[in-house]
């Protein structure tokens, strides 16, 4: 990107020569050949793969991200996954240093804010409402919208206190849903299937994110997932190829939780346009895995399930985090 010239001005000089320069081609890259699912009783329509704006994408250096999320709203992918806490923090970057995660996709989703899904999460660990409407209101900025379609309270522990968090910070997001001002409201869970289960079972949650891949760590596909579907909630996989793509193959992972039945799509984190593009085409040419071929792979990757293969799987680790 030349010096001086703004971001929404690049990807404007940039789009033709990106779109041409795509291996996909212009048939692979209509927004009508990647599949679509309904997002549980949400009423959207979501292609199965989502852009992830989490760690992974701040790994991408100003000029390769831009044209990224032009590249992923091209191919038809219209949710996008961020959250307060993405921030240049992640990396020991002093804040004002680079832009957060929220703040990129307000760069560039913008002029397309009314065709795009804009997911974000409230991260405050004390479930403080105060806090939580405080951090939500710099979100609203930081994406230059005034209203979010889905607000979510980020990673669901162990030790959650679902009663207290539901008659708290959970209650408030209900009021920000009928205001208005968020469309659909639900939590995100790589820790405890268990807790996701009992947030869904006592609150009223639209749309949830949850870990799973084919180690089956953590249990969410056989605990959670179940509940969900029972109830119609809209069900987005993460932690489909985080540190288990290199034992198999990314297709795979993403065909193993595509196949899951009552998920809607896998939001994924992209370092470098070669990975976006390859999973793009990954989901445009999806056919779903027989039971057989899951047991398989399910074999295969069991010695994986666990803190000694997945980072993420870790004590010390809070979703978002670099490593």
């Amino acid at each position: 990107m030349k010096k001086g010239m703004s971001r929404r001005d690049f990807l404007q000089q940039s789009a033709v020569g990106i779109a041409a320069a795509s291996s996909l081609g212009s048939v692979a890259m209509s927004q009508s050949a990647m599949p679509k699912r309904a997002l549980g009783k949400t009423g959207l329509e979501v292609t199965i793969l989502s852009f992830g704006a989490g760690s992974q994408f701040l790994k991408n250096k100003n000029g390769v991200w831009e044209p990224m999320l032009q590249k992923a709203y091209d191919a038809g992918i219209r949710l996008f996954d961020s959250s307060y806490g993405y921030t240049p923090a992640l990396f020991n970057q002093k804040e004002g240093s680079a832009l957060s995660s929220e703040e990129r996709l307000g760069e560039v989703l913008g002029p397309y804010r009314k065709s795009v899904i804009i997911s974000t999460k409230i991260e405050v660990k004390s479930r403080n409402v105060a806090e939580g409407m405080k951090e939500f209101e710099t979100s609203l900025k930081r994406l230059k919208t005034d209203y979010l379609d889905i607000l979510l309270v980020h990673s669901i522990e162990a030790n959650e206190d679902v009663p207290a968090l539901c008659s708290g910070l959970y209650k408030e997001l209900g009021k920000l849903k009928e205001a208005g001002t968020v469309k659909f409201i639900g939590f995100s869970s790589m820790n405890s299937a268990e807790k996701s289960k009992a947030m869904l079972e006592a609150a009223p949650v639209d749309v949830c994110i949850l870990a799973m891949n084919a180690t089956q760590y953590g249990k969410f596909a056989a605990v959670a997932l179940p509940t969900a579907r029972e109830k119609n909630v809209g069900v987005i996989a993460m932690k489909a190829m985080r540190n288990v793509v290199d034992k198999s193959s990314p297709a795979e992972c993403l065909n193993y939780v595509w196949s899951q039945p009552g998920v809607a799509t896998a939001v994924v984190g992209h370092v470098g346009m070669t990975n976006l593009e390859q999973n793009i085409q990954l989901a445009l040419t999806h056919k779903a895995q027989t039971q057989a071929q899951q047991r398989d792979l399910e074999n295969r990757m069991a010695p994986l399930a666990g803190p000694h293969a997945l980072v993420w799987a870790r004590p010390d680790y809070r979703d978002g985090m670099m490593c």
